[in-house]
Formats: C-alpha cells, sequence, structure tokens
C-alpha cells in the first residue's frame, strides 16, 4: 500500500515526519507482500524547507510519484500553498483515485480549497479552527478533538495527532492489535479516542 506524503515549504516537521514513523514501524511487523510503502512528495523541488528551517529531501514531485492509496497532507504556514492552483489541483486529482485522503492540523485548509471536504466534520490545529469555520463555512468544524474520521475522509487536530491519527488509520487499514503493537514499539501513549 503506498503511503504518500505532502509536503512543502513551512510544513510543521512532526505533521510528516509523525505519519512517517508511524507507517514506517507498523511495517515491521508486516511481511514484505503487506508492507507499508511510505514516500514524501514535494510540488516540483526535492529538497523543501520545513518550520524551524528543517531541510528535508522528498522522495517524489508531483510528476513522477507512484500510484498513491493513501494521501496524508500536512499542516504548517499553509496560507501560500492554498493560492498555488498547481498543488489545489493536484490534490484534487488524486482524491479522485486514492483510497483515503487525510489531513494533519492546517493541512485540512488544502482539502477545503480543493473541494475534497466541503460538508463534512473536520477538525485542524486549535489556533485555527475559527479561521476554517470562516473560511470554510460549510464545514463542521469541530475542536476538542484529536481526529475526526469521515470515512475516506480523515482530518486532525494540530502536530502530536497527527500521530494518534494515522495510528488509527493502522488500525482502519490493517487491524487494531498492529496499531497497538506499533504504539508500544514507539514508546507513544496512543489516545485512541478521537
Amino acid at each position: 500500500m503506498n503511503i504518500g506524503i505532502y509536503i512543502y515549504d513551512d510544513a510543521e516537521v512532526l505533521d510528516f515526519s509523525g505519519p512517517f514513523e508511524v507507517f514506517s514501524v507498523a511495517s515491521r511487523f508486516l511481511n514484505d507482500d503487506k508492507k507499508f510503502n511510505t514516500f514524501l512528495i514535494s510540488e516540483e523541488k526535492t529538497t523543501i524547507t520545513a518550520r524551524g528551517e528543517f531541510s528535508i529531501n522528498s522522495h517524489f514531485t508531483f510528476t513522477n510519484h507512484p500510484l498513491i492509496d493513501v494521501l496524508v497532507v500536512v499542516g504548517g504556514v499553509h496560507t501560500k500553498e492554498v493560492k498555488k492552483p498547481n498543488v489545489i489541483n493536484w490534490i484534487k486529482e488524486q482524491s479522485k483515485s486514492v483510497k483515503l485522503i487525510a489531513s494533519v492540523c492546517t493541512g485540512a485548509f488544502l482539502l477545503a480549497q480543493a473541494d475534497v471536504i466541503t460538508t463534512q466534520t473536520v477538525t485542524t490545529h486549535w489556533e485555527d479552527i475559527e479561521d476554517l469555520k470562516s473560511d470554510y463555512p460549510t464545514l463542521n468544524v469541530i475542536d476538542d478533538v484529536r481526529w475526526v474520521d469521515e470515512g475516506s475522509i480523515v482530518t486532525s487536530a494540530g502536530i502530536s495527532a497527527g500521530i494518534d491519527m494515522s495510528l488509527h488509520l493502522v488500525s482502519k487499514l490493517e487491524n487494531y492489535d498492529l496499531a497497538k503493537q506499533t504504539a508500544k514499539q514507539m514508546q507513544f501513549d496512543w489516545n485512541e479516542d478521537s
């Protein structure tokens, strides 16, 4: 199963590294034919400068990535990203073929801008709840939750909540025992309740 994580300049580091770690650790317990193939995707260039001047190389760009089964759109300083037609169109196109699409933190703004989420119940970082409500008033934006599962669309609150959501995704895509085993291996106190 191909897990693609979209990153961009000023993305929040734990928004992408947390989910990446969850799927990578989960794969340690799976047979070769069941492992998650997790990779980072950027728009054009492979070297991205995330928050705090953290430099990271993506594995692929929009033009050369493999087919994606699960797309994770991360948050960070999203205000430039929502204004990029190439990015928004790419997310919209991916949403038509992926089995599941998820956002961490302010990645929800990119999903909303791409019309992937329109009337669903969603969440984002606590600091951005009111902006998401006002920018996209047809969404049912809720706070005080770690993630919201709307079937093929899952959104999470900020930063570390992306790890909780990713463990939930492992449980959803594989099984609960694997998610628990992954959390234990990571020495992470998984908040299993959304």
